[in-house]
């Protein structure tokens, strides 16, 4: 297979991860694509692995697949708390700063008696 191959698949996954994670409003969606961006990424360490015949790569491919089981956990964490607070997983209506708005107590201050 000519390297050029898996550096173009690469580029594809990458730019659908990274529109992905810029378009899309639900949280869910955004890790999804933030997943794809990380399949990019692995897919030319990979690739130059095989180029450059040295093992490095898949040294750090095998990081990378830790790095996003993390994210993962990490990531489904942040939803469900996300959910809790506003029952919704909708990342557009959250506050972009909350140190503009004067708040360092974050979301206790804000949590509605049900």
């Amino acid at each position: 297979m000519h390297p050029l191959i898996g550096y173009l698949i690469a580029v594809g996954l990458f730019a659908i991860g990274l529109y992905g994670v810029l378009t899309r409003r639900n949280a869910v969606l955004q890790l999804a694509a933030a997943e794809l961006m990380l399949g990019g990424v692995h897919l030319v360490l990979v690739t130059t692995d095989l180029v450059v015949r040295s093992h490095t790569g898949q040294s750090f491919a095998l990081f990378i697949v830790v790095i996003a089981a993390a994210e993962v956990g990490v990531g489904l964490a942040l939803v469900l708390n996300l959910w809790r607070e506003r029952a919704s997983i909708d990342t557009d209506g959250l506050p972009e700063d909350d140190a503009a708005e004067g708040t360092a107590g974050g979301a206790a201050e804000r949590r509605v008696p049900r």
